[in-house]
């Protein structure tokens, strides 16, 4: 169970990259809105979801976080333990970030190019060691074999490279190697999307075992909602830079309140084909629209089945309307 404590609080999230024109001297004419005042909290302990369609934001959302991108606005809040307070990560530079790096990692997507193939496992997974001066010589190896008995490879394998690996074997080397530095905040950016249906429940049960073993908590960034519903906490949902909706997993499964995500839920197979075979599949019609140039309103309504006028005209409030704490159920939409 996640504890109390918010460990992550962001406000206000906004990542827009430039579109330029012009060889010699280049200007500015338009933003990408990739994400776009995005605001979310992760308690300590907890694993966040975070769906949506490819290109909704939900990977620069999260290296924002980390501060693999600097983001154009907003604030993200980390707890420290240390000094019993909160740091804003988005204000640190040098060697302060390189230091608060420790306490965040990432689990990158694809296990094949995530991975430098002219380092061997050994050295990838304990690069970290050497960057943050945490081990040397033999104390080094030792934390090295243990880090991959951890994630279940033979620490004979140390010596090898890359291409000697399966596509598991190389998330798994990723993931002793988020593990390196001992962090309590991992970006879990679709870290099974890559691999076998076979192999993904066993990174999924991996992860699990280790956020109860090491207390991490997660940021579980995926587009399968199955995936994310049997490991996640709370989910948000995201579509074109914006948060659509926000609540705890059995809510938004048993009662989702907004258009897209009772359409996202809709596609969802069920294994039993008489009620497969009943329940209304709802269809969106139109393509995504375009981050250079948004939609006014509501980003969804021009796809959205029950938008009505204002929906085009006003965009609507991020509001919870549900309870407190585990109960909280935040939404943006007019029709709600």
């Amino acid at each position: 169970m996640a504890d109390e404590q918010i460990l992550v609080d962001v406000k206000g999230l906004k990542m827009y990259f430039p579109v330029t024109r012009g060889i010699i001297i280049e200007r500015k004419v338009a933003d990408i809105k990739a994400v776009d005042d995005v605001s979310f909290y992760i308690r300590q302990g907890e694993t966040f979801g975070l769906v949506g369609e490819s290109g909704c934001g939900k990977t620069t959302a999260g290296r924002c976080i980390l501060q693999l991108y600097k983001p154009t606005e907003g604030v993200v809040n980390y707890w420290d333990e240390e000094l019993k307070g909160y740091t804003d990560l988005t204000k640190l530079k040098g060697e302060t970030l390189r230091k608060m790096r420790r306490k965040i990692q990432i689990i990158f997507q694809d296990p094949y190019g995530s991975l430098n193939p002219r380092m061997s496992c050994g050295a990838i997974v304990g690069e970290p060691l050497k960057i943050h001066g945490l081990a040397k010589g033999r104390e080094y190896q030792e934390r090295v074999d243990e880090l991959l008995s951890i994630v279940g490879l033979h620490p004979y394998f140390a010596s090898r490279y890359p291409h000697e690996f399966s596509g598991g074997q190389r998330q798994r080397i990723g993931i002793a190697r988020a593990l390196a530095a001992s962090p309590s905040f991992i970006v879990c950016d679709e870290p099974i999307s890559a691999l076998d249906v076979s192999i993904q429940a066993q990174i999924i049960n991996l992860l699990e075992e280790l956020q109860g073993r090491f207390n991490l908590t997660y940021l579980f960034i995926a587009h399968d909602l199955s995936v994310v519903r049997h490991i996640s906490d709370r989910i948000a949902v995201m579509y074109l830079g914006k948060l659509m909706e926000v609540t705890g997993r059995t809510e938004l499964y048993e009662n989702p309140l907004h258009p897209y995500t009772k359409a996202l839920l809709s596609a969802v197979p069920i294994p039993d084909p008489e009620v497969e075979a009943r329940r209304e599949r709802i269809i969106l019609q139109g393509d995504v629209p375009s981050p250079l140039n948004p939609p006014s309103g509501c980003v969804f309504h021009t796809r959205c089945p029950i938008a009505i006028e204002v929906c085009s005209q006003v965009l609507p409030e991020w509001r919870n309307i549900g309870g407190s704490g585990d109960n909280e159920h935040w939404v943006a939409c007019h029709r709600v």
